[in-house]
């Protein structure tokens, strides 16, 4: 059963939504910050949030159980972040922690080409991106991991990530 408790959407395991701006209610703040926990900066999560609910809107039943729903927003919005960061950087990177409901034993596989055209981006650029982009999203550690590992700010490490991912998509362009 789907309740309003103190203004929060409370689902018990096992129930439907209602409709759907409950399910929006229930899970755009979730989705959200695990979109900008990966792409640092709140006009692109913000966006992207929004492309995740209209790429669920039409495909995922309203009579799904909020664990299916919870799940597919999930999967799409990794499909989301991967669209993105290939659109933004010419590859697919993405590297989403902190999910249960994935098995832990699953390995994606990159072809040669990829992971050379990865490298030698990387290799070409300043020392200070390079790490921040490794530790983000080759190691998939978190902002604030990534920051504290660099001993620098999270601020400042979102700021170097967004530019170390405009500088590297500039450089995969100019290698196509």
């Amino acid at each position: 059963m789907i309740q309003l408790h103190k203004g929060r959407v409370v689902s018990s395991t096992g129930s439907c939504y209602p409709n759907w701006e409950v399910v929006y209610a229930d899970n755009a703040n979730w989705v959200y910050r695990m979109i900008f926990a990966r792409v640092g900066n709140s006009l692109d999560a913000e966006d992207l949030t929004a492309e995740v609910f209209l790429a669920a809107l039409k495909p995922l039943r309203i009579t799904a159980t909020v664990a299916e729903v919870r799940g597919y927003l999930r999967a799409t919005t990794r499909t989301v972040l991967a669209a993105h960061w290939r659109q933004t950087i010419g590859c697919e990177v993405t590297s989403i922690d902190g999910l249960t409901d994935l098995p832990q034993d699953v390995e994606h596989a990159v072809d040669s080409a990829t992971a050379q055209q990865v490298h030698r981006v990387l290799a070409a650029l300043p020392d200070t991106y390079r790490r921040i982009l490794e530790l983000r999203f080759l190691q998939g550690r978190s902002i604030k991991e990534s920051a504290t590992q660099m001993g620098v700010t999270v601020a400042n490490a979102k700021i170097l990530q967004h530019r170390a991912l405009r500088l590297a998509a500039t450089f995969n362009k100019a290698d196509e």
